[in-house]
């Protein structure tokens, strides 16, 4: 059976196409055999007309970790990508908490994939070439796939705040991965940053101590893109101006507005 000589080859995926001609069937038919196995739990298709083969151990959690399939996953959907954020700080180190989505970047919005227990979430970015430097090959327990380096995904915890649980929770995670952050290959990924998430990253370092890095980030702003205040967390849209803190300090070096404190979990 197609399920069998795949997983005995160490291979867990498969299309649709690839299979209708390997069985020399049908469309029909492989479909209903395909609808028949995933009833049965053997078989996830988180993408259509792509197949993704569950192991027996993995059978109660309905699929594989997203790191075993990922990588033909965006093969499939012809679309570049790496792992990034909370995922991609935890693959580094950096984690005080269970990370609940497995998270990936691409350049095309993508909805959603529950996958079993597991969430496969997408995150924009328009100009994947821009950061191409900051993406690495990472091994996993069925081959590899594309994640964001130290540096890459300190400047997307910010970039993208939403996806990272706030300001306080980017903190607690930085506080671990500042240590790996490599100050010269930060500040040149940060040239296809926004000023402000530059801003925001290079104050957080100077509050946690990571002089090093922040320095240079200092010198890719006032070098490139020069500085305006900026406010640390931008408030929620649609929200009225009296119901918002008042700043508790502004802090000249990085032109920030901090209305709250930062809080980094210990």
């Amino acid at each position: 059976m197609l399920l069998e000589e795949l997983s005995a080859s160490g291979r867990l995926t498969f299309t649709r196409n690839e299979a209708i001609e390997r069985l020399q069937t049908t469309r029909d038919v492989f479909l209903k055999a395909a609808a028949r196995l995933q009833k049965q739990g053997r078989l996830l298709s988180p993408r259509h007309g792509f197949y993704v083969i569950v192991p027996s151990q993995h059978k109660t959690w309905g699929a594989p970790p997203p790191a075993w399939y990922i990588d033909a996953l965006m093969k499939h959907e012809d679309r570049p990508y790496y792992v990034a954020l909370l995922k991609a700080a935890e693959i580094h180190g950096a984690s005080h908490q269970a990370v609940m989505e497995f998270q990936v970047i691409t350049d095309k919005q993508l909805p959603k994939i529950k996958a079993g227990r597991s969430i496969v979430a997408f995150y924009y970015k328009k100009n994947m070439e821009t950061v191409s430097e900051g993406i690495e090959r990472h091994k996993t327990e069925t081959g590899y796939m594309n994640i964001s380096c130290a540096e890459l995904t300190a400047l997307d915890l910010f970039r993208y705040p939403h996806a990272a649980s706030g300001l306080n929770h980017i903190a607690t995670v930085l506080a671990d991965l500042g240590r790996n952050l490599d100050p010269n290959r930060l500040s040149f990924l940060a040239t296809a940053f926004e000023r402000p998430v530059i801003q925001r990253l290079g104050y957080t370092l100077d509050y946690l101590g990571h002089d090093d890095a922040a320095r240079h980030l200092m010198r890719t702003l006032t070098n490139t893109k020069g500085m305006v205040w900026t406010e640390l967390e931008n408030p929620p849209r649609n929200v009225d101006q009296d119901l918002i803190a008042p700043p508790t300090e502004r802090d000249r070096r990085w032109h920030i507005v901090v209305r709250n404190k930062l809080e980094v979990d210990q």
